[in-house]
């Protein structure tokens, strides 16, 4: 009997479909007992089997779970957003609001379409339902139990699991609240399966066996799937209880920055920062830039600066902090420095321009969005250029130090001397890589470009606190020089206004001595003593007299006659 080519064709496409469903069940199950061994090597091995199973077969439910299991495991969680960011709530909404509103009118016709769709056509024209012939009585609870058991059946295709292990990867990256949304969500799709698993159950699945057997404790051994599920369900608990916390954290102190309350609002962004359990480098660099802003706005630009530059050492596209740290920078004065950030924010906008995106992944959040970028760079360039003219006329050394170091001009020593004190064990160069300790990286391999960013832009903060405080030292022993000079100048007017005052009351004193007087005592034999005597203003320091007559030169003896000192 001759064979037809369709046929032959048709029998070579299903051998070849048959093969492929082979291979890719052969590279699941050998990189299920790779990832079973918890080995960094075994499960990268495991990768490349599952890598090849989905190239095969691209919709493998099993092989995508095993595969976003195994990069969660190994924290290469930008992998698993990379992945599965298709289910991320915020960038849906980005999306959606970059739609614009003229595709949102698109998509509610439509919608509105399907959901006619939905209703029968007779409906529609004649306002009393139409009786189908082939319509019967059921029973509600039996339709029930068969639909929970048909779904039981395929509760793991609804794909719990891509919320659960998403969940986990964005709060790893910093995006707790959509961490929290599919933590949920994903939650809630696991309780509603056990539920719908445990309605097809008979009731002595419920209750303990009253003899128990040796098959019984050999299958205690192992621990059943409900077990790992509990656990699994624990951990999750445990981390959407944490990630509450922060988002509560960061929102009274958002409401608090927002309110004009800048101590309070750096109060609890401290305490995130700070914080025993470590947090996420995305979120905690979110952080970091708003207690600088907070920082900001309380005048405290040292600490600002610190701020913008952990945020940089974790995020080097930061926009927001190379603008806030190039103000602080103008600020103060300090245009070198600020034409540096400057130029590196241009460079980050013209990268964008080029590449025609924000930098980073498509789930990554930024403060701006891409159509701003164009009057934004145009506005920074015009900036540049007028900095450029200050620095060429000379404005480089006019650095106020004191707006820097948080003192008033006309400090004292002491004053300077705690300040200083205090910045200096704040932000020494040496503690400049502690909070990187408090910082889940969302690679490990970034430790090193980390720490080398935050160790350079701290020593540059820690030079300028100490040119500060040499400018500022020097002003004021200045002040205390030219002080002292104001105080001998004063010291000396005053004896040269004591002296004249005493030459004034001698000649006063002789001239009200009677003539008559004085020819009796010539005459007499006691005339020369009591010529001799001085009568002068009554004083009870002699040594101060003397030495203010010694000081305007009046170096004659004079003799005095003590009367009255008895008081």
């Amino acid at each position: 009997m001759a064979v037809s080519p369709s046929s032959i064709a048709t029998d070579h496409k299903k051998h070849w479909w048959v093969t492929n469903r082979k291979l890719v069940d052969k590279y699941v199950k050998d990189a299920r007992f790779l990832i079973a061994t918890r080995e960094r090597n075994d499960v990268t091995s495991a990768l490349v089997l599952l890598d090849a199973a989905l190239a095969l077969s691209p919709r493998s439910e099993l092989a995508l779970e095993l595969k976003a299991r195994s990069l969660l495991y190994l924290r290469r969680f930008r992998d698993v957003a990379d992945m599965l960011q298709d289910y991320i709530p915020s960038l849906k909404m980005s999306i959606d609001e970059s739609s614009g509103s003229v595709s949102s009118d698109i998509s509610s016709q439509q919608l509105s379409r399907e959901q006619v769709k939905l209703l029968h056509s007779d409906n529609s024209s004649s306002g009393s339902p139409v009786h189908d012939p082939s319509f019967k009585c059921f029973s509600i609870s039996g339709l029930k139990k068969k639909v929970m058991a048909g779904l039981c059946k395929n509760y793991d295709k609804e794909g719990q699991w891509r919320y659960l292990v998403l969940g986990q990867a964005c709060c790893h990256l910093g995006l707790m609240e959509d961490a929290m949304v599919l933590l949920q969500t994903g939650k809630r799709l696991a309780s509603a399966a056990f539920r719908r698993e445990s309605i097809c159950w008979s009731d002595d699945n419920f209750t303990l066996p009253v003899i128990i057997t040796t098959q019984d404790i050999s299958s205690a051994a192992t621990p059943p799937r409900n077990v790992s599920s509990l656990s699994q369900t624990e951990n999750i608990s445990h981390l959407l209880s944490h990630i509450k916390l922060l988002i509560r954290r960061k929102t009274a102190a958002i409401a608090a920055s927002d309110a004009g309350l800048y101590s309070e609002s750096i109060r609890h962004f401290s305490k995130i920062v700070d914080g025993r359990r470590p947090a996420s480098q995305g979120f905690l660099a979110e952080c970091y830039m708003h207690r600088a802003s907070a920082y900001k706005a309380s005048g405290r630009i040292a600490e600002s600066i610190s701020d913008c530059n952990k945020t940089l050492a974790l995020d080097p596209t930061s926009i927001q902090a190379l603008e806030t740290r190039a103000e602080l920078l103008e600020t103060i004065r300090c245009l070198p420095d600020c034409l540096h950030d400057l130029e590196h924010l241009k460079l980050l906008y013209n990268s964008i321009m080029r590449d025609r995106k924000l930098p980073g992944p498509p789930w990554k959040r930024h403060n701006v969005r891409y159509r701003e970028i164009p009057g934004k760079l145009c506005a920074l360039t015009a900036k540049i250029q007028r900095l450029k003219q200050r620095v060429a006329s000379g404005e480089t050394g006019n650095v106020d130090y004191y707006a820097l170091i948080g003192l008033k001009r006309g400090c004292s020593r002491s004053e300077l001397e705690r300040a200083h004190l205090l910045l200096c064990l704040r932000h020494k160069p040496d503690k400049a890589t502690g909070f990187i300790d408090r910082c889940e990286l969302a690679d490990e391999r970034d430790l090193d470009s980390v720490k080398d960013r935050a160790k350079m832009s701290a020593l540059l903060l820690y030079r300028l606190l100490q040119k500060g405080y040499s400018s500022v030292m020097s002003a004021i022993m200045d002040e205390e020089a030219a002080e002292k000079q104001r105080k001998k100048a004063a010291a000396a007017t005053a004896a040269l206004q004591a002296a004249i005052q005493v030459q004034q009351t001698q000649c006063c004193n002789s001239k009200l001595e009677p003539e008559t007087g004085f020819n009796d005592r010539v005459n007499s034999g006691e005339n020369k003593a009591a010529t001799n005597a001085f009568q002068g203003v009554f004083c009870r320091d002699l040594a101060a007299v003397g030495s203010l007559l010694s000081q305007v030169g009046f170096n004659r003896p004079i003799p005095v006659k003590y009367e009255a000192l008895s008081c």
